[in-house]
């Protein structure tokens, strides 16, 4: 007789040849309410610890999105920069004038077009960076450490799957040839 224990890793090898999609008891509303209820869960745990080191230094989130994707993609153009974060221009000049004049990020005209306005992080703006992101590293690693490679790579599809066109196209870009020296 077979034991509780393989019954379950039979089910799992059987739900894991069944293609996207074709056990559907996932896109029931209670589980679909579930997954927004992770989502917003998640991210707030997630922002916690930085929120906690940018309240120091009365910044918040829109200060820690700009300085993420500064550091990111250094010499990022602030048009650049708009489109990812989806955002006025009005918007981001409240964030980015006290980050520059807080010494956080340096403006630099473009090299073929003065006009262009390319953004960097200082010294002090990588380190505040870094502290950000060693913080939620610490969140990150251990989720992923508990759910395992699959469930990485299922985390992933899934993220991919909740971004509209230009999210997606952004993420390219960040993810492209030219950041691979960007990387962490």
């Amino acid at each position: 007789m077979p034991t509780k224990g393989s019954m379950m890793a039979a089910e799992m090898v059987e739900a894991r040849a069944l293609p996207a999609g074709r056990n559907l008891l996932f896109l029931r509303e209670e589980e679909l309410r579930l997954a927004q209820d992770l989502l917003f869960f998640g991210y707030r745990d997630f922002t916690a610890g930085a929120d906690e080191i940018l309240a120091t230094l009365d910044m918040g989130r829109a200060h820690h999105r700009v300085l993420h994707f500064v550091g990111r993609r250094p010499g990022i153009t602030v048009g650049e920069l708009l489109g990812i974060l989806s955002i006025t221009k009005q918007s981001l000049g409240r964030v980015l004038q006290p980050l520059v004049s807080d010494g956080y990020v340096v403006q630099a005209p473009g090299e073929n077009d003065r006009r262009q306005r390319r953004l960097t992080l200082t010294e002090k703006g990588v380190a505040l960076e870094r502290r950000l992101f060693e913080r939620q590293r610490e969140t990150v690693m251990r989720a992923y450490r508990e759910a395992g490679p699959a469930a990485v790579e299922g985390f992933r599809r899934v993220m991919r799957g909740l971004m509209g066109e230009d999210a997606q196209a952004s993420f390219s870009r960040l993810e492209g040839p030219e950041a691979e020296g960007n990387r962490r």
